[in-house]
């Protein structure tokens, strides 16, 4: 017999209704957690990795908190987070690139074949599956949450469109009530100083390719006074040199 689309929307909205209210009475953000995995795990071929809040500007995911910026679930697997984190302080963690191709309900499996990275690009990935997560569905909220489910098999035939909109729906639910529960002002991840609108105009002109003396005329300014700036600058985002800053500054949404 056919589904019917209507009465499947109707089941949908019940469930998210049931969900809504269960999350919303939770106290604290593990708690609201473990009611999106209950309510998904009975559901779906899924468990809830965790949560983790975003910034529009500022610090990268260099140093994330649990308990602050990250929120994992009791499912996530012993030792994945550690080992996540460790590499993230070292290397470029390309999640927020990720989180982008995510926004078209893509599974991570999709999400690689459609960004094909190569070497160092794929350690997020290799980490995963040696931690025993095969795939993920990963839902951007509002930009200011990342809500993550995970699995032990590949989702891609699995999840129907109407299944990714239920899952996003939940997740979104759960974001509302983690951003009730904790501090939206509980700083940035990390302690990296702010970079100055100076600081900012110069790397601007940096990411054009312009030269000191072209930054000192174009600004205005001495051309030690911009070598300063950059030096500064550099400090602040851990660059190497100017053009890493520059790199880094568009990454963190710090420049256009």
């Amino acid at each position: 017999m056919a589904l019917n689309p209507l009465r499947a929307t109707t089941d949908n909205v019940s469930l998210l209704n049931e969900f809504t209210e269960r999350v919303e009475t939770r106290q604290a953000p593990g708690d609201a957690l473990e009611v999106l995995h209950d309510w998904v795990s009975n559901k779906f071929p899924l468990s809830v990795l965790g949560a983790a809040r975003t910034y529009l500007k500022g610090p990268s995911w260099r140093s994330p908190r649990l308990g602050r910026d990250v929120f994992l679930h009791a499912s996530a697997p012993e030792g994945w987070w550690d080992e996540y984190a460790a590499m993230a302080s070292r290397q470029q963690d390309p999640a927020a690139m990720i989180a982008k191709c995510s926004l078209m309900g893509c599974t991570w499996t999709e999400t690689m074949q459609m960004i094909d990275p190569v070497g160092i690009d794929r350690w997020p990935y290799e980490i995963s599956l040696k931690h025993g997560i095969r795939d993920g569905f990963l839902c951007a909220v509002a930009r200011r949450w990342l809500v993550i489910y995970w699995s032990r098999k590949v989702l891609g035939n699995v999840l129907t469109q109407p299944m990714r909109i239920v899952l996003f729906a939940a997740a979104s639910l759960t974001a509302l009530r983690l951003d009730q529960l904790t501090d939206p002002d509980s700083g940035a991840m990390g302690e990296r100083a702010r970079a100055t609108p100076r600081e900012l105009a110069v790397l601007r002109l940096v990411s054009l390719g312009k030269q000191t003396e072209e930054i000192a005329e174009l600004l205005g300014l001495g051309e030690e006074t911009v070598r300063s700036h950059l030096k500064k600058v550099q400090s602040k985002l851990g660059a190497r040199n100017r053009a890493h800053a520059a790199a880094e500054a568009i990454r963190q949404q710090l420049i256009p």
